[in-house]
């Protein structure tokens, strides 16, 4: 699991922009402790559930925000004595992402890096179309494939759906508190899989299903 901050940082920080002669642009990375402190406390809460085991990704031997990030972390850890945390650079996790995957159970990042890493780690699983997010904020939650909308796909039936229903287990699971209803989401997933009802993107030459077929066989598996 990634936990990537998503308000932050590079993608919001001001100034941004360009030279008037267009040869020269710029961004800025801005950080502040408040919103640091916000996400590792979000990611320690997730590991709580899980391995119990938080691996804090940062470019602190360059980057001055990383700095800030692992100092923040160094200083949060201690309040959570059953989860066992580590550090990595960004550049080092990239790598174990792809090497030793098993190593990870949940990452905690600044909003760059788990854009890219979360990328990365979808090759993993052999296609975006099976990976579920959520963006979890302080009054409201969003539960959706990480992939998006996939527009391109729009009315051809096509489209995977598992990463769009394991949301919704997430969303029974972290949002509403109900673990028994996402184990049970979940299971039907893993079973559509062994069974080979796929889509296209994951059917390795063999037979593939239609969006709908894949749907309507999760559904009746989760009704029996």
């Amino acid at each position: 699991m990634c936990i990537r901050e998503l308000t932050g940082g590079l993608y919001f920080g001001r100034p941004q922009g360009r030279s008037e002669d267009g040869d020269t642009a710029y961004d800025t990375c801005i950080y502040t402790r408040e919103e640091v402190e916000r996400v590792l406390h979000l990611a320690y809460r997730f590991a709580g559930q899980r391995r119990k085991k938080l691996t804090v990704v940062d470019k602190a031997n360059v980057l001055a925000t990383s700095r800030l990030w692992r100092q923040v972390a160094q200083e949060i850890a201690p309040r959570y004595p059953d989860i066992e945390t580590d550090y990595l650079f960004v550049d080092n996790a990239a790598m174990r992402i792809i090497q030793w995957p098993r190593s990870f159970d949940v990452l905690v990042t600044e909003n760059l890096f788990g854009d890219i890493l979360t990328d990365e780690a979808s090759v993993i699983t052999g296609s975006l179309g099976l990976l579920p997010s959520a963006s979890m904020g302080l009054h409201t939650s969003l539960f959706e494939p990480i992939h998006g909308s996939y527009p391109q796909a729009a009315g051809k039936d096509i489209a995977n759906p598992v990463a769009m229903i394991l949301s919704a287990a997430l969303m029974f699971e972290y949002g509403f508190n109900l673990h028994e209803e996402g184990a049970l989401i979940r299971q039907a997933v893993n079973e559509s899989l062994e069974a080979g009802i796929v889509t296209e993107d994951i059917a390795s030459g063999g037979r593939s299903y239609r969006t709908s077929e894949v749907g309507s066989w999760i559904t009746e598996y989760i009704s029996k």
